[in-house]
């Protein structure tokens, strides 16, 4: 997911070379498998990932507000539930500072922010209803298989895009699952 989140923040926005990585350490402990994958992708595309760990509110301004103040800096956002919580918080300490931001969920990107690819929601929380169908007729969960995202949705917000002065490709545009006006 990692290079995926890369590679669409570098079409949207083709100067970033710096992205800092937000993550919540206690409500996003899977964090290092995505920055693995965010490190793989970042030397494929010639992008600096730092790390950025967030311990509580405060840090997300004190974070943003240490990034490099030019055009080549970005963000991604790991998925937790903090990161959830504090989404108004995160998505406006982005457009102060003019950073071009990934977020995980396309509510994300209808609070404001610049662009969401995540799993659909809807999509899993329909395929959810066969589980609890299933656990209602007396199957074990522990012997139900894990099931993972097999839909995402690419959301992407013109009006940040034209507050940050980027161009979205037609191409990118032409991807997208919805597009914020």
């Amino acid at each position: 997911m990692g290079g995926k989140w890369l590679g669409l923040l570098k079409e949207i926005s083709p100067k970033v070379a710096y992205v800092a990585v937000l993550y919540h350490p206690h409500t996003a402990p899977y964090a290092a498998s995505f920055l693995e994958t965010l490190q793989v992708g970042a030397a494929a595309s010639s992008v600096q990932v730092h790390p950025a760990e967030i311990q509580d509110a405060s840090d997300v301004e004190r974070v943003i507000d240490t990034l490099p103040t030019n055009s080549s800096c970005g963000l991604v956002v790991i998925p937790s539930t903090f990161m959830t919580g504090h989404r108004d918080l995160i998505v406006a300490a982005a457009a102060r500072h003019a950073a071009p931001a990934i977020y995980p969920f396309r509510y994300f990107a209808t609070a404001g922010g610049l662009i969401a690819y995540g799993a659909d929601g809807a999509d899993i929380h329909s395929r959810a209803a066969s589980y609890v169908d299933r656990i209602l007729k007396g199957a074990k969960p522990s012997d139900l298989p894990i099931q993972q995202p097999i839909k995402y949705e690419l959301v992407i917000n013109l009006k940040t895009a034209r507050a940050l002065g980027l161009d979205v490709p037609p191409t990118l545009l032409a991807r997208a699952d919805e597009v914020i006006e």
